[in-house]
């Protein structure tokens, strides 16, 4: 039996919001979006008008057991960057990897993750929005600086051990082919790694266009052809 067609369709519509921040880890998604053939993000945005929930604390409740921060106090659109990057750092475990040019589900975290750093957008961040950010590691740049500081120049860095890591495991699976949860122990420099090598494909791939022609050209060197496609003329 139906008791209220109102909870009827409340509950349809949660269920493709769990279904939405299983994908997304968010539920403060685009108004576009859908998910189980629901209009999931114009759903949510009606929720999130002042008093829509006056009525119903039991489904606010609902939709904060999925996601305490559904209806945050800054733009939506900053919180569904904000959870892709913290979702990239838990799986990577590399800060330096989420560089201007990576993307997640079509945002380029990498830059939206350099803008917050700089001052001027540090500065105006509400106390909620930084405490976030500093919970992952994230600082502001000192406010000389425009750009993240240079990578160091000593010894091997992420994408040397990433090359060194794929050179290995072509050596002994005889392809290139990585799945994206791989990753390769590889010792560089007398140092051992535990290289992440799917997540370092694909970010490098989707990041060529920025890459120097020598790194293209290593790449390429051990059979990636998006890298030969991708080398400078």
């Amino acid at each position: 039996m139906v008791w209220s067609v109102a909870d009827e369709r409340f509950q349809q519509n949660l269920e493709a919001a769990r279904a939405y921040f299983a994908d997304h880890w968010t539920l403060c998604a685009p108004r576009t979006a859908s998910a189980l053939d629901l209009r999931v993000g114009q759903w949510l945005s009606n929720l999130r008008r002042p008093g829509a929930l006056a009525e119903h604390p039991e489904w606010e409740a609902a939709l904060t057991a999925i996601d305490p921060a559904w209806n945050p106090e800054w733009p939506v659109d900053w919180q569904r960057h904000y959870a892709a990057v913290r979702e990239l750092l838990r799986e990577e475990a590399e800060f330096s990897d989420i560089l201007p040019g990576v993307t997640c589900h079509g945002m380029d975290v990498g830059k939206w993750l350099q803008k917050q750093r700089q001052d001027t957008v540090w500065q105006g961040l509400k106390d909620g929005q930084r405490e976030r950010l500093e919970q992952l590691g994230v600082v502001p740049l000192p406010p000389v600086q425009e750009a993240p500081p240079k990578a160091r120049t000593g010894g091997a860095g992420a994408f040397e051990r990433g090359l060194e890591a794929l050179r290995q495991y072509k050596q002994r699976e005889g392809h290139v082919t990585v799945p994206r949860t791989h990753v390769e122990n590889v010792v560089v420099e007398g140092q051992e790694h535990a290289v992440k090598l799917g997540v370092f494909l694909s970010n490098t791939r989707s990041r060529r266009a920025k890459l120097t022609k020598d790194k293209l050209e290593h790449l390429s060197g051990l059979g990636l052809a998006w890298a030969a496609e991708g080398a400078p003329a």
